[in-house]
């Protein structure tokens, strides 16, 4: 064929290139309203909320206790409360988070567990204390009588010398005894306790009225509900000329109006139900909570007035939670992530700086080792940043069939998956990586030039036997991408689609886009090789000879890594494990850059005292910034036995540190908050996620080749992800959600050089039929040494520069991968290889192909 039949057969594939980059163009343009920025990179707030059933479960013993001993029964109700409540609840949130006025928040539901994400771009620390208590009131309105003789029965309990759990008597009421009372609350059961306390009718429940004084004042309510905050239609916040402070003016529907009139119309004094003069209290419930109990003095019609001694800022949060409606359960916040909105510009910053020069330094290499070949790849490179933006989009939406995540596009739109830093880790990475399918054709024409092929058959030879390790190594780390966005959420979910958009596109580039701009640019009868840097030449170590001694080490340096990795976990899991996986709170602090004002670890453990003495400190010192890392095993769940303000320990530890050292410029960068339920569901989502890309690469491999050639990759996966795992514990750094990312990153990429090894040694097993295996793979891994060193070189320069630049979990993904790297690049000679010739007992195995690389 002519070089100029070439190029008109051509023309489609321009037009493809065309079409792709218009898109690209298309879906960014303009910047600032087609790229979402995640929370990690603009700043704000994220909350997991999930139904708190065990406090749904008290709240249905506390209304019925007949049901003690029915424990079907309580489920059964359970289970009624559950069925159909996600809609209403995500109905409920968004209409209180609207009122908050927060920009573009993201709420999504997660029906299947009766969770719910909330994202609150942008909100500081004042907006995330309110949003915090906001988005856990039920706000469920209701209206109850007081008992007949609610005054004779208070008055008689008050003359004994009894107080509910967790008081004490004060005056006319009660009073919490601090440090007893918390305690009681964290028991199981104390809803139900608290409400049968003085009562000898099952008809009424014991209820406790804030004086917002310190005391409170006990009545019997019944627990039969006159009307409930359904039949609401508004209310707004007043001031109490009478009792001073604010109170909170509601309207009723015209059926509400109606049960209201004629509820107060039955007891005010001389009514149907009431026929003397004395007066029933009327008690407001809100959230299973005594607000007040007034008096009913005559017939009211559809509005009427919630007193409660309020202040302005709790009158108009709860008319605008009884205006957004009541939650049909209530809620607990299961996971909190936060990030001061400057953390957030200082990550795009890094991470800018740490894309560029990953990209320069992998584009400077490729142009020294492979010259005019190397500008071609950084052509390729360039179109892969380029035409990225076309590649998420496509892979959002394939990727959404397995998962629906409205904050990573896909659903059949054309918008882009939110930003994150994990995301941009996944750009730096690809980076790498993009050019691993350039340096397997550039060494396959390198071979042909040196069998004295010319130009136009070298360039189709390379390409052609090139493409079946090309398609197989790139398979792999699709598959491992795969399943991080099935099993992984948010950040990790938008590192999935970036790595496998880099990967799908840099295939492109790298088979079709080159190819082109050869075709366009070489003289196909020129015999004169391309100009390229060959770091090893002819190269004939004997690899095999050394086998069953690296396996060895290898044995004893995993075992030695795991068993003081185990050994730590033991004896301190915190110290190992990051937030994410154990529960517990995180808090980032930005401190003074004098040191000699820096509290030491021992005063910080100090002024901690009393509320976690296990609590890991640690300073992460910087390039020009010092930052102080406090991770404690308390959580909002189990603050609630502590005497920590609203259970927000974030906010406790602050007040702590901030208190004791006023010098030091603490102020919070980030504050992550995960409660034991999360911590032990991404454990095992993390676990699982691993062992299915193993199972995956096994059978996949297994599936391409033989058996012994997948289960040599495995070992070898194991072997990288392993050593990965205890060398970066070694080093002082917590394991978290990010680094298990990582772990599986490495396993999808460092297949990659294991099966180009495999490929090599399928094809000269059938072009070599006198060799022993063991020589044949001695020839296959020499063969393929530049391209494994090449390769390797590339993808770590790229993460050098996000180690340099990153920081935080940034930094841990990218010391993980460089370890990962490293490792990969040992297993795939000295492991993998190995593995399979003893599987097949040094025998040549009955893998064969014919020369243009079809199996035969």
């Amino acid at each position: 064929m002519t070089k100029e039949n070439s190029i008109r057969n051509n023309v489609w594939k321009w037009l493809v290139l065309a079409l792709l980059a218009a898109v690209s163009f298309h879906v960014t343009t303009p910047p600032k309203d087609k790229i979402r920025l995640g929370l990690d990179l603009k700043g704000g707030t994220s909350f997991v909320l999930g139904v708190d059933v065990d406090k749904l479960r008290e709240n249905i013993l506390a209304e019925s206790p007949s049901l003690t001993n029915d424990a079907a029964a309580v489920e059964r109700k359970i289970a009624e409360t559950l069925s159909g409540c996600d809609e209403r609840i995500t109905a409920v949130i968004r209409r209180r988070v609207d009122a908050m006025g927060t920009n573009e928040p993201v709420i999504q539901s997660l029906p299947k567990k009766h969770q719910l994400i909330v994202q609150l771009p942008g909100a500081d620390e004042e907006l995330r204390k309110a949003a915090k208590a906001r988005l856990q009131s039920m706000a469920f309105l209701e209206f109850r009588m007081t008992h007949p003789l609610d005054n004779d029965l208070v008055s008689r309990l008050l003359a004994k010398d009894t107080a509910p759990e967790g008081y004490e008597k004060k005056g006319r009421g009660y009073a919490r005894i601090p440090g007893v009372w918390e305690k009681a609350v964290a028991k199981s059961g104390y809803a139900a306790r608290l409400a049968a306390f003085g009562t000898t009718d099952d008809r009424y429940r014991f209820m406790l009225e804030d004086n917002k004084d310190g005391t409170y004042s006990p009545h019997f309510v019944s627990r039969r509900v006159e009307l409930t905050g359904e039949n609401l239609e508004s209310a707004a916040w007043a001031r109490d000329d009478l009792k001073g402070g604010f109170q909170v003016k509601f309207s009723l529907d015209a059926e509400g109006g109606r049960k209201f009139s004629e509820l107060t119309r039955k007891y005010k004094p001389n009514g149907t139900q009431n026929r003397s003069s004395a007066r029933r209290a009327l008690a407001i419930v809100l959230d299973d909570t005594l607000v007040s109990a007034p008096y009913i003095e005559s017939e009211i019609g559809s509005e009427g007035v919630i007193t409660g001694r309020f202040t302005l800022d709790e009158a108009r949060r709860l008319a605008s939670d009884l205006n957004a409606g009541a939650l049909p359960a209530p809620l607990k916040i299961l996971a909190e992530s936060s990030v001061a909105p400057t953390v957030g510009d200082d990550a795009i910053r890094s991470g800018r700086w740490a894309a560029v020069i990953g990209f320069t330094l992998v584009a400077m290499f490729m142009l020294f080792y492979y010259r005019r070949a190397g500008l071609v790849a950084d052509i390729a490179l360039f179109l892969d940043v380029a035409l990225l933006p076309t590649a998420l989009v496509i892979v959002a939406n394939l990727l959404g069939v397995f998962a629906q995540d409205p904050s990573m596009g896909g659903g059949g739109s054309a918008q882009l998956p939110v930003l994150t830093m994990p995301g941009i880790a996944g750009l730096i990475l690809t980076l790498g990586m993009a050019v691993d399918a350039n340096v397997l054709v550039f060494e396959r024409i390198r071979e042909e030039f040196q069998r004295g092929e010319a130009a136009g058959v070298a360039i189709k030879n390379g390409y052609g036997r090139a493409f079946s390790a090309i398609l197989d190594s790139n398979l792999t780390t699709i598959i491992t991408g795969i399943i991080l966005f099935v099993v992984g959420t948010g950040p990790v979910r938008g590192f999935a689609i970036m790595l496998t958009g880099g990967v799908v596109i840099s295939m492109f580039t790298a088979v079709v886009v080159t190819r082109l701009v050869f075709d366009h640019t070489v003289n196909p009868a020129s015999t004169k090789p391309f100009k390229m840097v060959q770091f090893f030449k002819s190269p004939r170590f004997d690899f095999m000879s050394v086998g069953k001694k690296t396996l060895c080490a290898s044995i004893v340096a995993v075992v030695a890594l795991i068993g003081i990795f185990a050994f730590r976990l033991v004896k301190n899991p915190a110290s190992v494990l990051a937030v994410d996986l154990t529960g517990g709170t995180s808090i980032v602090y930005n401190v003074t850059p004098d040191e000699s004002k820096q509290p030491s670890a021992g005063d910080i453990r100090k002024a901690l005292d009393g509320f976690d003495n296990a609590a890991v400190i640690q300073y992460q010192r910087g390039v020009g910034s010092t930052t102080l890392l406090v991770k404690t095993g308390e959580s909002a769940e189990t603050a609630k036995g502590r005497a920590v303000k609203n259970s927000d320990v974030g906010a406790h530890v602050t007040s702590l540190l901030q208190a004791a050292f006023p010098d030091a410029g603490i102020t919070a960068a980030s504050v992550e908050e995960v409660g034991s339920m999360v911590g032990a569901d991404l454990k095992k989502s993390g676990t699982k996620a691993v062992l299915f890309s193993l199972v995956a690469i096994l059978v996949y491999v297994g599936f391409r080749f033989r058996f012994g050639f997948g289960l040599g990759g495995v070992v070898a996966l194991a072997h990288d992800a392993l050593i990965a795992l205890g060398v970066f514990s070694i080093c002082g750094r917590q394991v978290s959600l990010i680094v298990v990312t990582a772990l599986l990153t490495i396993i999808g990429y460092s297949i990659n050089d294991t099966v180009v090894v495999f490929d090599r040694i399928r094809e000269q097993l059938s072009r070599d039929r006198r060799s022993s295996f063991a020589d044949i793979c001695n020839s296959a891994i020499n063969a393929c040494l530049g391209r494994t060193v090449m390769t390797s070189l590339t993808t770590f320069l790229a993460v050098l520069a996000l180690f340099l630049f990153g920081d935080g979990s940034i930094y841990d993904f990218a010391l993980t991968m460089l370890i990962g790297v490293v490792a990969g690049t040992y297993s795939s000679v000295f492991i993998a290889v190995p593995v399979m010739a003893w599987w097949y007992k040094g025998k040549r195995p009955d893998v064969e192909e014919d020369t243009d690389g079809k199996r035969a």
